[in-house]
């Protein structure tokens, strides 16, 4: 059951995944929300050259209609007159044209985003199986679409019937009115019947865009174990990657091991903790070269002890430095006095240990902060 489980596409399309369709082509599109953008902004164009354009249009129709001997006789002059009757045109509907176009693109790129990409129209014999044409005729999506076919032709098709059946009376009487106030009336319930039949494909596209978005991620889904792969291959193997942190703290403990010798003092708890330390002129404040807790605090005063580091006891000192010093930085300014009277033992130690003389003591009171030192342990 479990092995079942895992290879169902139950999980959330990843980043790497959604980037990889992209490249291939593959972002969510709404050919509904193409198809009412390019109707709404043509209709639009159309309504706001309308005056312009009939005007146009009626001057062509005036000037080709108007024949004389010599036009009909010179079969160039009717081709120059064709010309220009069409250049007159296609002038007149351009902005329509430019809106349809821009629109056309416009709606792909703020549904799936901006995409330029050659996959999808690279060869692909698997599209030209038969097969698999056949299981998509008889896919869940052939059976969305053709609802979506029905859907979309029922409700333009009722929206424009309720139109024109609301209007049905005046449509009548067209017959008894003026051409002129006739063709005004005629071009208003046109108007109105363009923007009802556009406007109702706002239901089409409130249903297509939610559909294509879910179908998208739901054809992107992942089984468990592709994300596990995924994972691994992204981050690298969980075992690699805890060998190479084991590997590097190994190294790191060596660099950090081979300081202690050339450290001044080394400062414990005394067995708890050991914080390594070194200061030369060329500093601003001693530096921690070494330090540890339990069986590491044991190796570096072992070590420290075989190269005749001073070793010296100082359970609040070497507490607060274990947790408020990072290795390979000076230690906090509010342990410069304890640091100090630490090294001044030290240098008076080494001076007796020469010449004699009265031996030197270290203060068992040193002036560590109270919020630095954690408190005290079992020794």
């Amino acid at each position: 059951m479990a092995e079942d489980s895992d290879l169902e596409r139950t999980e959330p399309a990843s980043s790497r995944r959604l980037e990889d369709a992209r490249n291939k082509g593959q972002v969510p599109r709404s050919q509904e929300l193409v198809t009412f953008a390019v109707v709404m902004s043509g209709l639009v164009a159309f309504l706001s050259n309308g005056p312009a354009l009939y005007q146009t249009l009626q001057n062509i129709m005036v000037a080709n209609f108007r024949f004389d001997h010599a036009t009909v006789s010179d079969p160039r002059l009717m081709h120059d007159h064709f010309v220009v009757a069409c250049r007159q045109a296609l002038t007149a509907l351009t902005p329509i044209f430019i809106s349809c176009a821009v629109a056309a693109m416009a709606a792909p790129i703020l549904f799936g985003g901006w995409l330029f990409t050659f996959e999808p129209i690279s060869p692909n014999f698997t599209r030209m199986n038969p097969a698999t044409g056949i299981k998509r005729m008889f896919s869940i999506r052939a059976v969305v679409e053709m609802g979506k076919a029905i859907l979309k032709s029922g409700v333009i098709g009722g929206v424009a019937a309720a139109v024109l059946w609301r209007e049905r009376e005046q449509f009548l009487q067209l017959i008894m009115m003026p051409p002129d106030n006739g063709l005004l009336y005629l071009w208003q319930m046109i108007r109105f019947t363009l923007l009802m039949v556009a406007g109702s494909m706002i239901l089409l596209v409130a249903v297509d865009v939610p559909y294509q978005l879910w179908d998208y991620h739901k054809g992107l889904r992942m089984t468990k174990e592709e994300v596990r792969q995924e994972s691994k291959e992204s981050e690298g193997d969980p075992q690699v990657k805890g060998r190479i942190r084991q590997l590097q703290r190994e190294a790191a403990r060596k660099r950090m091991m081979a300081e202690i010798p050339k450290a001044d003092v080394v400062v414990t708890n005394p067995t708890h903790y050991a914080v390594a330390l070194k200061y030369t002129e060329q500093m601003r404040a001693p530096k921690v070269v070494a330090k540890g807790a339990f069986l590491l605090a044991e190796r570096i005063i072992d070590l420290a002890r075989d190269n005749k580091v001073s070793i010296v006891r100082t359970p609040p000192f070497a507490r607060a430095l274990y947790h408020h010093a990072e290795l390979g930085e000076e230690i906090p300014a509010t342990l410069y006095t304890a640091a100090a009277e630490v090294l001044a033992y030290i240098y008076q130690l080494k001076h007796w240990h020469s010449y004699g003389g009265l031996e030197p003591s270290l203060s068992d009171e040193l002036p560590v902060p109270a919020e630095l030192d954690p408190g005290a342990v079992d020794e």
